[in-house]
């Protein structure tokens, strides 16, 4: 591995073997999300890029396992430090380790381009001003703008390391909610199918039996009505849209999702409810439940988050009302 910062070597593992090399740069690119795959690909081309040492011809070349991969990347855009900003926070735990909330849909995670102030980062920076010294917020997991539900915030590094590690190795459940379209085939199942990038669509991920990254969830059928179905959804992984991606895939697109989802309030015989699934405003997705081990104490600890207003006025349309307020 290079000393200089803006040279970048891997070797190909088993995930990239066979792959071709212009989205295995993508996936070790993962830490860089401004580039883009359009970027690499004139990288490839404009011979930035050397495999083996050697030149490759075109971004469509394969990777075989074990070759080495060198490519010299651009300078970092400058960003800007997000500022602490007042802002209300639904607190559903709190101690000297960590803090969970409960995060509405709409509520943008991180500050990105467009999306400067009003983030849950703008307002745990505030809220840390409370807090001791040597404690900072630090998210192990994030939620998409519009999934609602538990959101675990760390406030010291050792925190942090344990329950990434807990995450990381099974050793916590985290379980949500899903209103889909269509009915499961069985009322529990496991949907194992890998995850890579949308090549056409950067914001997309696809589901795949041979490409991307191991991907594992499994759902429980909780009741269906109406041409829907409530899930309760487990994840073994951690992917980025994964549940969306997974469900989509196995033929339960989730109500109202923008990326993932499909019009099929259309065939909905009560016009009420196609209604309803029709103007619902975001996925129908909340991360209801997080239990795990304390990273202090040992204690385990059981996180829910109530079920929102608008995903509960979606159940009841549909007869589904489970009894999950938390």
């Amino acid at each position: 591995m290079s000393d200089d910062p803006l040279l970048r070597t891997f070797r190909a593992d088993r995930g990239d073997a066979r792959g071709r090399l212009d989205r295995v740069l993508m996936r070790h690119l993962a830490d860089r999300p401004e580039v883009t795959r359009s970027q690499v690909q004139a990288w490839i081309e404009g011979g930035r890029v050397r495999v083996n040492g050697g030149v490759p011809s075109k971004p469509a070349s394969r990777l075989a396992l074990a070759d080495e991969v060198e490519v010299v990347l651009p300078p970092p855009p400058l960003r800007r430090q997000p500022q602490a900003q007042e802002m209300p926070l639904s607190v559903l735990y709190e101690d000297e380790h960590l803090l969970a909330l409960e995060k509405p849909p709409g509520l943008v995670v991180h500050p990105a381009p467009g999306h400067r102030e009003g983030t849950l980062i703008n307002a745990l920076l505030w809220r840390a001003r409370e807090w001791g010294e040597g404690q900072r917020p630090g998210l192990v997991s994030r939620l998409d703008r519009d999934t609602s539900g538990v959101l675990m915030v760390t406030k010291t590094p050792a925190a942090h390391a344990a329950l990434a590690r807990a995450l990381k190795h099974r050793n916590a459940e985290k379980e949500y909610l899903a209103v889909a379209y269509g009915k499961a085939p069985t009322d529990r199942g496991r949907i194992e199918l890998k995850i890579d990038r949308d090549p056409a669509d950067l914001r997309r991920r696809i589901a795949s039996k041979t490409e991307g990254r191991d991907s594992v969830t499994l759902y429980e059928l909780l009741g269906d009505s109406g041409g829907l179905s409530l899930l309760r959804c487990r994840l073994l992984t951690g992917r980025t849209h994964q549940i969306r991606v997974h469900l989509q895939a196995h033929g339960l697109p989730i109500v109202g999702d923008p990326l993932y989802g499909e019009p099929r309030w259309k065939g909905i015989g009560d016009s009420g409810l196609a209604a309803a699934c029709r103007d619902f405003p975001r996925q129908a997705l909340h991360a209801w439940r997080l239990a795990f081990f304390h990273p202090a104490t040992g204690e385990r600890l059981e996180i829910v988050a109530p079920v929102p207003d608008d995903l509960a006025g979606l159940l009841a349309a549909a007869g589904l009302e489970p009894g999950l307020r938390g």
